[in-house]
């Protein structure tokens, strides 16, 4: 018989993607780096990161700079992204000589993108956490190695997440509230 089962459930997901994939455009879904996008690389490439505390801070702002304006930043700035970083450890898999042999190491970062001159005053404010885990070895260094391992991959998960994030906000020019002045 041409009709199985597996031949019916692959036609009906077919069936399923493509009606998907054609009502997708009626829901409003637009790419956020669309070249007709307000969040293109061109207005992406002229959000000036601030500077971050610490060596960590130097590297999320370098892998901010480098997913914001790859070919390199514009002339005028007209957003500045401000970023502050906390970091936390918490022991993990405890031996019954109380030390531990795994770790999570939990960056947050607490970011505000600020419109700048011409665009009306306006900031859009938010945090990105990444939680990365590590083995505690009895080499120290081989610790320390894998610490700093994690806390890499921790900056590129809040890099991707900070930079999406204000590419949404770019793309949704409601998000910015406007500033309370002191």
């Amino acid at each position: 018989m041409w009709f199985t089962a597996e031949r019916g459930y692959a036609a009906t997901g077919a069936a399923a993607a493509l009606i998907g994939v054609l009502l997708l455009p009626a829901c409003g879904f637009r790419p956020v780096h669309d070249a007709r996008s307000d969040a293109n690389a061109a207005t992406l490439s002229t959000i000036d990161v601030a500077r971050i505390e610490d060596r960590k801070g130097q590297q999320l702002r370098t892998m901010l700079r480098a997913r914001l304006s790859p070919k390199g930043p514009a002339d005028r700035a007209l957003y500045r992204l401000t970023v502050t970083l906390t970091e936390s450890k918490a022991e993990l898999a405890i031996r019954r000589d109380e030390s531990a042999t795994r770790a999570n190491l939990t960056l947050i970062a607490q970011f505000t993108l600020e419109r700048l001159p011409p665009y009306a005053p306006g900031v859009f404010t938010g945090s990105a956490l990444s939680t990365n885990s590590y083995n505690v070895l009895v080499s120290d260094y081989a610790t320390l190695s894998a610490e700093n391992d994690a806390r890499n991959r921790a900056l590129r998960a809040l890099a991707e997440e900070i930079s999406l994030r204000s590419a949404t906000a770019i793309n949704n020019p409601a998000v910015f509230k406007i500033p309370v002045r002191r």
